[in-house]
């Protein structure tokens, strides 16, 4: 493992030589295939990355099998990413064959591309149909059904062109594990988090070997009273209309303070709910994107001093506005039962620092900062590839429930593999 693969301690692939014959398939002209990874972590692209560029032509070589070009893949990105990343990563997303688009409303040039791409590119495409990170390892978000469509879209263009490729999907599961259990650490963190919302320490001071049964009561307490601030916070500053009733169950306070943050920027930028949590995100974050990098601005230095202020005014108003969208955004995936189901230390570590992540966000830090617990190995492993072409019948006959069907298996398909 060289420093590439930072901070990961160890990347491994299971099924590998299933990937490896389609990528030999691919390049005899058989098939166009979609590998559709699971999103769990910002460390994902890099996992995935390492195991096309190394572990993938080793597996092929263990099994004979003749791969003659690089075996990468094209990818989608938000076009929003360079924005705060910088144009250094626009330029090395653009390099490495990626296709930028912007998510939140019809960007036809970019479908436009990804399309092409898909039928005639040199690479297959892998794209994360969650859509966003949700920060947990056993708990999949609903799947969008964009990479169903662009699939059929593909043996759609390569029928009319009159090719007999078939199209697949390919699932490939992420999974993360620490190295090592280091309940000390979790309690440390949960400590300082208990400080940095003003809740009092537990009677009997530092416990000694925690576990999940003396931590998860904290867990509770601690997630309880931060949804007590906030909803006290959106009560007082945004006027919102929330029921206070401290004796409700967790995940149901969770769904009402999430729907209400969105709704305090929907407003703002008068966008009216439509879809789930992540639907919602995506169209605010575009909105937020419109007002801060104006396009209708075609030459900022011509602006005058009070022009320039006023935009600078929208700019920052948005800004603060896209807080409430990412307050959300990271906890799109909690149900409020996840640990309680199967306390292991994978699960109250992965919940843990979501919690950590938010009241990161609110005190105006680093929400990236310091997320790990430890060392972690991650395992990618290789599903059946779900055929499209054996689907286009259907699809002729009814394209809505086809696009529907495949990503229901697709997302029974990646379930499997948890």
């Amino acid at each position: 493992m060289d420093s590439f693969t930072l901070p990961l301690a160890e990347i491994q692939g299971q099924n590998l030589e299933r990937l490896a014959q389609l990528y030999q398939q691919f390049e005899q002209g058989k098939i166009r295939f979609i590998i559709a990874f699971r999103h769990p972590s910002i460390r994902d692209p890099l996992a995935l990355v390492y195991t096309l560029w190394h572990l993938l032509p080793q597996a092929a070589k263990t099994a004979n099998i003749s791969l003659s070009q690089p075996t990468h893949a094209h990818f989608l990105y938000d076009r929003g990413i360079p924005l705060w990343a910088g144009p250094a990563v626009g330029w090395l997303f653009s390099q490495l064959g990626g296709i930028s688009i912007l998510r939140g409303k019809l960007d036809r040039l970019g479908l436009r591309t990804a399309r092409e791409m898909f039928a005639t590119g040199q690479f297959p495409l892998a794209l994360a149909p969650e859509g966003a990170t949700n920060g947990h390892n056993e708990l999949i978000s609903p799947i969008e059904p964009g990479i169903a469509q662009m699939a059929f879209w593909c043996a759609e263009d390569l029928h009319k062109a009159g090719t007999n490729q078939e199209v697949f999907i390919v699932p490939l599961g992420i999974k993360y594990h620490y190295l090592q259990e280091n309940w000390e650490a979790l309690e440390a963190l949960m400590t300082a988090m208990e400080s940095d919302c003003g809740l009092p320490p537990l009677p009997g001071g530092k416990t000694i070997n925690p576990q999940a049964s003396e931590l998860y009561p904290r867990l509770i307490r601690l997630g309880n009273h931060l949804l007590s601030l906030m909803e006290e916070f959106y009560r007082q500053f945004y006027h919102q209309d929330i029921p206070k009733d401290n004796n409700q169950e967790l995940p149901v306070r969770l769904k009402v303070i999430l729907d209400v943050a969105l709704r305090v920027a929907e407003q703002y930028f008068d966008i009216k709910p439509k879809g789930g949590l992540v639907d919602r995100c995506r169209r605010l974050e575009q909105a937020g994107w419109d007002c801060i990098y104006r396009e209708d601005i075609e030459n900022p230095e011509a602006l005058s001093p009070v022009e320039r202020g006023l935009a600078n005014l929208v700019a920052e108003e948005a800004s603060l506005r896209m807080w409430h969208m990412r307050l959300v955004e990271s906890f799109v995936a909690v149900t409020g039962q996840y640990v309680r189901e199967n306390p292991t230390f994978e699960r109250f570590a992965e919940t843990t620092l979501l919690v950590a992540k938010t009241i990161s966000r609110i005190k105006g830090g680093n929400p990236f900062a310091g997320e790990l617990l430890g060392q972690q190995r991650v395992v990618l492993q290789v599903g059946e590839p779900l055929s499209v072409t054996a689907r286009w019948d259907t699809y002729q006959t009814n394209r809505r429930s086809a696009v529907s069907e495949l990503t229901a298996d697709l997302q029974s398909a990646l379930e499997a593999m948890i």
